[in-house]
């Protein structure tokens, strides 16, 4: 039977690793761009398109493998058509958004089990984008979070505005001339670009929980929209860089812990809420 150990390394002498500082840096990316996008897809009620479209990247990821190229970049391609089908299938009236959810999700999830059978059978590589391996990732994968991560932030900043008007009134965004269907569209980009990002952070079956729950918590606050903002990507960033630490000193898995951070902080914040509206 397992059982922990104390760390025999410090703080300061992981900082001095490669492999940490890649860790860190690609952490408090994603949790800052994750948590931000993931405040709008809550309050638009749409968050469950992200366990969708993750899981369709499932088989963009075997598709990459497969091929001997990039599986993040695979994962993108297949996560922008996937968001977009499920926004065309809405829009058409062809199916509910839960529906299209799940036909989307089985279409991709059964493609990528085809390609795996096709070339032999699981890999180690195909575990860790399951999973995540947050500790692994190498100065290309680095490279291409924070590209990613830059492109998103930019997005929320320079649209910030228009994204507020048509979460919360449509069509009152429409009157006053906000081009909804094209920012829409690039929401939808965005969207499948940070599900992309999370992948090689959290993996694929936990990317729902690091755009969700740092949202969800940070709404039980009930302050103003800038406030919660700010809480939620503080919440993102305090659970994903714990998450990283304490992996490291433990030897226990990054996504899990940093999921088990975030479900901690809501619980904690949720009984806090109760005990001040009493």
């Amino acid at each position: 039977m397992t059982s922990f150990t104390y760390p025999s390394i410090s703080l300061m002498e992981l900082l001095g690793y490669q492999f940490f500082q890649n860790a860190i840096l690609g952490g408090i990316m994603a949790g800052f761009a994750c948590a931000w996008i993931g405040l709008f897809l809550v309050l638009r009620k749409e968050a469950m398109i992200v366990d969708g479209v993750a899981h369709t990247a499932f088989g963009g990821v075997a598709l990459g493998l497969l091929m001997g190229v990039d599986p993040l970049i695979t994962a993108l391609g297949i996560s922008t058509v996937s968001v977009f089908g499920m926004s065309y299938m809405k829009r058409k009236g062809l199916a509910e958004s839960d529906s299209a959810i799940a036909l989307i999700l089985a279409i991709g999830f059964s493609t990528g089990l085809i390609i795996i059978s096709v070339a032999g059978g699981f890999s180690v590589d195909l575990f860790s984008y399951l999973f995540g391996s947050i500790l692994t990732i190498s100065r290309s994968d680095l490279l291409m979070i924070l590209i990613l991560g830059i492109v998103i932030v930019a997005f929320l900043m320079l649209l910030h505005r228009e994204l507020l008007a048509i979460t919360f009134d449509e069509r009152s965004a429409r009157m006053m001339g906000v081009p909804v269907n094209a920012i829409s569209a690039m929401f939808n980009l965005i969207v499948a670009i940070t599900i992309t990002l999370s992948i090689k952070i959290i993996g694929i079956i936990l990317v729902v929980a690091l755009i969700v729950i740092p949202a969800l918590t940070a709404l039980q606050l009930r302050v103003s929209f800038s406030k919660t903002v700010a809480s939620t990507i503080i919440i993102g960033l305090v659970s994903v860089v714990a998450g990283i630490i304490i992996s490291s000193f433990y030897n226990v898995a990054a996504s899990g812990i940093i999921v088990f951070t975030m479900v901690l902080i809501y619980l904690a914040t949720a009984a806090l809420v109760r005990v001040k509206s009493r």
